[in-house]
């Protein structure tokens, strides 16, 4: 099966995303990632003001195959979080990069997105696995 990733989107090697939106950054899980978990039947997402660090665990996702941790793509502070998707998961199987994203954080360094894979790098990475 053939994905495609938003040219604007920045990817973490645990196949969350990063993409800027306005002066906050928006967090969610590839495309990729929700296909690979199948029927997905709760997530689990930090609260409102909790301090995230790049490449440490911020939630879960579980689905009826496993569960799995989500890493932080990037540092901030939570300042939203989609509360569509922790009440109707499946919103994060049907469009996880539109309405299924995850929190919007304000960022500590943006400058961390740089570390970041573009869509075509990360587009290549599945390819070679």
């Amino acid at each position: 099966m053939a994905f495609t990733f938003p040219d604007h989107f920045r990817f973490a090697d645990n196949h969350e995303y990063a993409a800027l939106d306005g002066e906050f950054v928006r967090i969610g899980i590839s495309s990729f990632a929700v296909d690979q978990l199948g029927d997905i039947v709760f997530v689990d997402l930090p609260d409102v003001g909790a301090s995230l660090t790049m490449g440490s665990s911020f939630g879960s996702v579980e689905s009826v195959k496993a569960v799995e941790d989500m890493y932080a793509p990037i540092s901030g502070e939570v300042v939203q979080r989609n509360e569509s998707v922790l009440s109707s998961p499946e919103e994060l199987q049907n469009d996880p990069h539109g309405e299924g994203w995850l929190l919007l954080l304000r960022a500590s360094d943006l400058g961390q997105l740089e570390n970041l894979m573009d869509s075509v790098a990360y587009s290549n990475k599945l390819s070679t696995n």
